[in-house]
């Protein structure tokens, strides 16, 4: 693995006090003081709405250089559209996040199918034929039928990593597609001997990792996250 990306989906969580955030913390400093224990978040209120270039410019500024954000592509691009004619939409949405791309924080962007979207190939290829290159892009599948060589060919040819998601209806298969690797860990607690499992697995892991814990009321993924980077230190 060369560097280990590893933090939750979100970080506004007042309920993380006080076992990751301090007591007293103001809400506006949550992004700021999560940037000093971890190094990249996923993005999720991008899936509703564009974010604006202040909002942008002020997650940069509380963020250090070395920080990542990978964003989850809008809902309008996956479940209304469902990757088809959606060039054009695509075109603006990733243009509005430009200002991560020029700061060199922007990691990866998620395209989340809905589960009821059944496996396209010549879809699939057509989308990501059609996106910008030199970005990184991964796809998580919510329906058995993507999980075949045919579909994992078109993700190769283009460069784009399969998202290794946890499901409690799917297991996805551990495919490597692409130059990086992308996890979302979904559970709400993990053993010992899970998390011991886990960072043995990212260390044999060519190219970066991005890894994500489920963002809940409590703030066991943001641990697990903190661990993790910990392990990958010499």
């Amino acid at each position: 693995m060369d560097r280990l990306f590893a933090g939750t989906s979100g970080w506004a969580y007042s309920s993380w006090k006080p076992a990751f955030y301090p007591p007293k913390l103001a809400s506006a400093k949550f992004l700021q003081y999560y940037a000093t224990r971890l190094n990249s978040v996923e993005l999720n209120y991008t899936f509703r709405r564009f974010v604006t270039e202040k909002l942008l410019a002020g997650w940069i500024a509380a963020t250090p250089d070395s920080f990542r954000f990978s964003v989850k592509a809008h809902q309008t691009i996956t479940h209304v559209k469902r990757l088809r004619d959606a060039e054009e939409f695509t075109r603006s949405f990733l243009a509005s996040l430009q200002p991560l791309a020029e700061s060199g924080r922007l990691g990866a962007v998620l395209f989340q199918l809905p589960p009821f979207q059944k496996a396209d190939a010549p879809l699939l290829e057509t989308f990501l034929l059609a996106l910008p290159r030199g970005g990184r892009y991964a796809f998580e599948f919510r329906h058995e039928s993507w999980f075949c060589d045919t579909i994992y060919d078109v993700l190769r040819r283009c460069g784009a990593a399969l998202c290794l998601a946890e499901s409690e209806k799917l297991v996805v298969p551990e495919v490597r597609t692409a130059d990086f690797s992308y996890f979302r860990l979904r559970k709400p607690e993990y053993s010992a001997e899970e998390r011991r499992a886990l960072m043995e697995k990212i260390t044999t892991l060519p190219g970066d990792a991005y890894i994500y814990f489920k963002h809940e009321d409590t703030p066991e993924g943001a641990l697990y996250a903190e661990e993790l980077l910990h392990a990958q230190k010499p």
